[in-house]
């Protein structure tokens, strides 16, 4: 496939496929947005996460806890941001018809995803579990992936009919 059919597949497509995608891509960016501002205030460029104001909120608390810059050295929004543009990438790979032509693709992009929801999941969990307060911006980057999950599994599911017909 050309680029220019690739730019046109991926703009004006209709597929019930390429409109789950669109919609990870959403979710991914809706979540990169959201570590971002995260990574803003771990890097002390602002010095308070902005949230609304319930009583079971603390950004600031929550993501200043050492834990939050543990692996790598480095702080974990910054980490959650490359993990979602990943999956962005993985999400924009290939044209219409990706599940046949590049299997791996589709895989990949589930795996990630599965991935992705479990730790999401437990990072929940340690914020309520640790410090007894959330982050309203790490609950809706959590919110996005667990939201992606269901998204990305048809397309899987196609790509491992294909190459299962492709060994038989």
């Amino acid at each position: 496939m050309t680029p220019k059919e690739l730019s046109k597949q991926l703009r004006q497509g209709q597929s019930a496929d390429l409109s789950r995608r669109r919609a990870v891509a959403a979710l991914s960016l809706t979540a990169a947005a959201s570590m971002g501002l995260i990574a803003l205030y771990q890097l002390g460029l602002i010095k308070h996460l902005p949230e609304p104001p319930l009583s079971r909120f603390n950004g600031d608390k929550v993501d200043a806890a050492p834990e939050a810059y543990e692996l790598f050295s480095m702080p974990d929004a910054a980490l959650g941001l490359g993990s979602y543009a990943a999956t962005l990438a993985l999400a924009a790979m290939g044209g219409n018809d990706r599940a046949r032509e590049l299997s791996w693709v589709p895989l990949a992009l589930a795996v990630k995803v599965g991935f992705d929801t479990l730790q999401a999941g437990r990072l929940t969990w340690d914020q309520w579990a640790k410090h007894k307060a959330f982050c309203f911006w790490c609950l809706l980057a959590s919110g996005a992936t667990f939201a992606t999950l269901p998204l990305v599994l048809p397309e899987a599911r196609a790509a491992l009919r294909h190459l299962r017909e492709q060994s038989s």
